[in-house]
């Protein structure tokens, strides 16, 4: 179902992440499976949450961190996330020595996170009681194949998935598999938002675009349905993996949920980094409902 929009462009824009976790959400926009009028926008997370903030997008998948910084100018889709209830393979330390050995230590981080960034910090910080940690952000792909490696690093999304097995970095901590050891819960790294004022506008009616939580949603269960074509497209442009191995993957995200657990995994995460100062309270969270 239509509704109308406030955006500044002839056509609503919408965010999407460049990496292979998200083939299943959009694939079906992406190929005309499914028809829209929307612009899809690709970029990193960081990349996205300053866009979203700048209001140069409708909607986009976002870090969780980012809607947890500015609530009052967004509002979550529902039923969707980019999390997992366990490792999810491409959030990962990895590094020349183990976890425990890092106190004092110089920590690369990628500059496309700030989740998981902010999760490193909690990790290492509070489940691993390491002292002395100093974080700088730059490209690991790049600095690994320089002559001055990093002692360690945090790789996100397919840069992870390419170095998980490099054969310098002998130690990997999976960021998932670790907050699910200690808390019990799923992880959330990834929300969809939706601009807030651009949907609850009052007054002349803006652009009609279709509701962006009814198209994911659709367009994510057309992914989940035809999952062996997913597993084409994702061989054929990942060949690091095996088909098993993308399968496994995409498993591991846990069918994109955000369902009871996830937002008890999410607000205890949001609670942690409250405590911190990282953010400046646990937001509500407000949903746009499907028309």
């Amino acid at each position: 179902m239509n509704t109308n929009c406030r955006t500044p462009h002839d056509r609503p824009r919408m965010g999407r992440i460049g990496y292979l976790n998200v083939l299943p959400i959009y694939h079906a926009l992406e190929s005309g499976a499914i028809t829209h009028n929307y612009e899809l926008i690709y970029g990193s997370p960081a990349e996205l949450n300053r866009r979203m903030a700048a209001r140069d997008m409708l909607t986009a998948s976002t870090s969780c961190i980012e809607y947890a910084r500015r609530p009052e100018q967004y509002l979550l889709l529902p039923n969707l996330a980019i999390g997992s209830n366990g490792p999810v393979q491409s959030v990962l330390l990895l590094s020349r020595r183990p976890v425990r050995e890092l106190s004092g230590r110089r920590i690369l981080v990628s500059a496309e996170t700030h989740t998981s960034a902010a999760l490193l910090r909690l990790l290492l910080s509070e489940r691993y009681e390491l002292q002395g940690i100093s974080y700088y952000t730059g490209s690991a792909t790049e600095l690994v194949a320089s002559g001055n490696p990093p002692e360690a690093f945090l790789a996100i999304g397919d840069e992870a998935l390419r170095l998980r097995r490099h054969p310098l970095y002998p130690h990997l901590t999976d960021l998932g598999g670790e907050w699910n050891e200690w808390t019990g819960l799923p992880f959330i790294f990834g929300l969809w938002v939706a601009d807030r004022a651009a949907f609850e506008q009052k007054g002349e009616p803006g652009v009609v675009c279709e509701n962006p939580a009814t198209l994911l949603c659709r367009s994510r269960d057309w992914g989940m349905e035809n999952l062996e074509h997913i597993l084409d497209i994702a061989e054929q442009n990942y060949p690091n993996m095996t088909r098993q191995e993308h399968a496994d993957y995409f498993a591991g995200l846990g069918a994109y949920a955000l369902g009871v657990r996830e937002q008890a995994g999410l607000k205890l995460f949001w609670k942690k980094l409250a405590s911190l100062g990282e953010i400046p309270q646990v937001p509500e969270m407000r949903f746009l409902h499907p028309a």
